[in-house]
């Protein structure tokens, strides 16, 4: 079993128990089992604890290859879908494969040719992985359930590597475009506070007018 970090969340016995799922990993070394020395290059860091971040669990199948848990969505346990999370103390040349192992949805545009984005400290524009490098299939040892893996290889030890679902889209970076929309004082867009979140983050309600009637969101 790899060694976790204090602020890794306890796994359970069962792989496919999401229960034992906490919140998102934060700075968490994975050591190769029985490893006892300092830390070393290539011991991977898993880091989630940021905004739009989902990494709820990292298990050790090998030195290679990494079983990763998302969280659910809020209020919703069966929902979950969307990961983002970021990977350092990286060695260059490292090959690695991860699987993301609790996916709840059996049909997924993985399987017609999506791909995992991915940028690092050094390349902060957001990128596909080749497809070639994407496998979405069944997976008996996680109950059938269906898994995405992909290959991956780090070439810059000195980065800092994040991985998403597809292209982020944070909440504070719509709301930024919100109050930017607000600032032009345009007759034919309307924006209030209709309440908050279960996080107490603000929820909007936007209505826009038109020569055809009125529309809200």
């Amino acid at each position: 079993m790899a060694e976790r970090s204090q602020t890794a969340p306890e796994a359970g016995n069962d792989m496919g128990n999401d229960d034992a799922i906490g919140g998102n990993v934060s700075k968490y070394m994975v050591l190769p089992s029985g490893y006892c020395g300092q830390p070393k290059k290539g011991h991977l860091i898993f880091d989630a604890c940021f905004e739009s971040g989902n990494l709820g669990r990292v298990d050790q199948v090998s030195e290679f290859e990494y079983d990763l848990f998302i969280r659910p969505d809020t209020c919703n346990p069966r929902f979950r879908v969307w990961f983002n999370f970021t990977v350092e103390n990286v060695k260059e040349s490292q090959r690695v494969i991860f699987n993301i192992v609790n996916f709840s949805k059996t049909k997924s545009l993985y399987r017609d040719g999506m791909a995992p984005m991915v940028k690092s400290t050094s390349r902060p524009k957001w990128q596909r992985l080749p497809p070639k490098n994407v496998y979405y299939y069944r997976c008996p040892d996680h109950r059938k359930n269906y898994v995405m893996s992909f290959a991956f290889c780090f070439d810059r030890e000195e980065d800092i590597y994040q991985f998403a679902y597809c292209y982020p889209y944070t909440y504070t970076r719509f709301q930024h475009y919100l109050d930017s929309l607000q600032k032009r004082n345009m007759d034919y867009f309307f924006r209030e506070q209709l309440g908050q979140s279960v996080q107490q983050r603000q929820l909007d309600l936007l209505t826009i007018t038109s020569p055809a009637g009125r529309w809200s969101w």
